[in-house]
């Protein structure tokens, strides 16, 4: 009797043992608890192990494993809570065991597993699977009936058991859950991106700009290395973007190189990379920025500043998408798009040896020109309207629109910064505004005249400022009044005779703000 405690005792710590080294090393639930099953089988004689669990969108129990069970099978275990003794012992929260199967009515053997239950001499134990104070499943097993059978200690394992199993499924959830959550997020924000860089997405409606997206369309989803050319600030890098993300890399990655920015000294080892010991200070494997874009795209940005020992070594990267890392013995392949993008002349530094000639003919394969934003008059109200609404967002404010003394300049400026120039002032605009309407005296000291451009020698002088904030008054006044003189002059607490005066004097239509049924 002693030797048999000692021998059951034994088996079961071999199996707790077994079963702990599984629970512990798996994050796949269903996998998790079919080795625990299976060994339930080979080690304790426990047969037909199952584990229910309460699905918490239905409310049913469902069998989540179950061992030398079909799929089939599994599918028809489902009971409500308390139906049947799975279903009992879920709501009761206590352990059920039936001595033999065969004699227990309430046992529904809705799997049919197990053939004719009435020719079986089984043994059926159930525990109840806990999370805390609440019951989330059960565990089921089958034992060969003897006469006298211990099922204590059988509970008592069992119990011992689903206790594991209950701190495995609550652990393996949430990891999962977390997973699940940073897949979506992940998902979401390659989501958001695909529709902030869509072609359509990119504001503008001039004919300049509509050339610019046909190219775009075309080159997409094509391997062509793209040339962009056009003044600073003209949305290079936002086109760049809409390419890849428009292109059957958009899923891979979209690295940048700003080539002005990065001295000739660490250039080289920042595009391809270099090996351990290549250099003083490189004390480990670095890979380039070719590397990091494998499969999807790299920007060069500004790279009509590169020198020309750099572009000799780029030479064969553009043309055979191979490169060496520093120190590196073997050429590594990549397989990588190129779109490169500069705001210099190109046909000029060639001209003066400042650019090499081979190199320029294996970048220039697909050119795109953006028009600068003084070519393309109609973009400038939308574009400033557009980064209005997104700056008062950003900050918190409530202006509506943008007067038409400011609408007025914006659309005379000359812009030599492009779109960046208008962006920041717009942001300025919007930050130094505490009114419903941008104003023109809001707009920064270029644009305060009305011939604020690139001819006019003194743009800022005090008049021109005087005569600006007068206009935007008198036109504010002028739209509130409905075009009424009269009103508009006792809005401003002026006389008829000046209002009248500096209506003609600023050629302004009183007629165009009366507002018509």
């Amino acid at each position: 009797m002693v030797q048999q405690t000692a021998e059951y005792e034994l088996a079961e710590i071999t199996a707790l043992y077994e079963i702990t080294k599984v629970l512990a090393s798996s994050m796949d639930l269903r996998d998790c608890l079919r080795q625990v099953m299976e060994i339930l089988a080979e080690k304790k004689g426990m047969r037909n192990g199952t584990v229910s669990i309460v699905n918490p969108a239905t409310g049913i129990l469902e069998i989540e494993v179950a061992h030398g069970m079909t799929a089939e099978a599994r599918k028809r275990g489902k009971y409500q809570v308390g139906e049947g003794i799975t279903g009992r012992v879920v709501a009761s929260g206590t352990p059920i065991v039936v001595p033999q199967i065969s004699e227990e009515p309430l046992f529904l053997n809705r799997t049919r597993s197990r053939g004719d239950i009435k020719e079986k001499m089984v043994s059926f134990l159930c525990v109840p699977v806990k999370q805390g104070q609440q019951t989330i499943g059960a565990l089921s097993i089958d034992r060969e009936y003897r006469q006298g059978l211990d099922f204590e200690k059988d509970l008592r394992f069992l119990t011992i058991l689903s206790g594991l199993i209950a701190q495995s499924v609550t652990r393996i959830l949430v990891v999962n859950e977390e997973r699940k959550r940073l897949e979506r997020e992940n998902t979401l924000l390659k989501k958001e991106l695909r529709g902030k860089y869509q072609i359509g997405n990119i504001i503008s409606n001039s004919s300049r700009m509509q050339e610019v997206f046909e190219m775009m369309y075309r080159v997409a989803d094509s391997n062509a290395t793209v040339l962009l050319r056009g003044e600073s600030g003209t949305g290079k890098t936002l086109v760049a973007k809409a390419i890849h993300y428009n292109s059957k890399r958009e899923k891979k990655p979209f690295v940048v190189v700003n080539c002005s920015a990065l001295p000739e000294t660490l250039l080289e080892s920042e595009l391809f990379g270099h090996e351990k010991g290549a250099f003083t200070g490189a004390s480990s494997l670095k890979k380039g920025r070719f590397e990091q874009a494998e499969g999807g795209t790299i920007f060069l940005d500004e790279i009509g500043d590169l020198s020309h020992a750099v572009q000799v070594k780029l030479l064969n990267v553009v043309q055979d998408r191979e490169f060496q890392r520093l120190g590196g013995a073997s050429p590594i392949k990549c397989n990588v798009r190129l779109i490169a993008a500069t705001h210099k002349d190109l046909e000029k530094a060639v001209a003066s040896g400042q650019f090499r000639e081979d190199f320029y003919y294996r970048l220039n394969v697909f050119p795109v020109y953006l028009p600068p934003l003084r070519e393309r008059r109609t973009d400038v109200l939308l574009l400033a309207e557009y980064f209005l609404q997104k700056f008062c967002v950003e900050n918190g404010k409530n202006i509506s629109r943008i007067s038409t003394p400011a609408i007025d300049l914006l659309m005379q400026y000359h812009w030599p910064g492009n779109v960046r120039e208008l962006q920041n002032c717009m942001e300025r605009a919007v930050l130094i505004c505490d009114e419903d309407a941008i104003k023109s005296y809001h707009l920064p000291p270029t644009l305060q005249s009305s011939e604020s451009t690139s001819e006019r020698k003194n743009p800022l002088s005090l008049t021109a400022a005087v005569e600006n904030y007068e206009k935007e008054l008198i036109i504010d006044a002028l739209k509130k009044a409905n075009g009424n003189q009269t009103k508009t002059a006792t809005l401003l607490d002026a006389s008829l005779r000046i209002v009248n005066y500096k209506i003609h004097k600023y050629q302004i239509q009183p007629q165009d703000f009366k507002v018509r049924d």
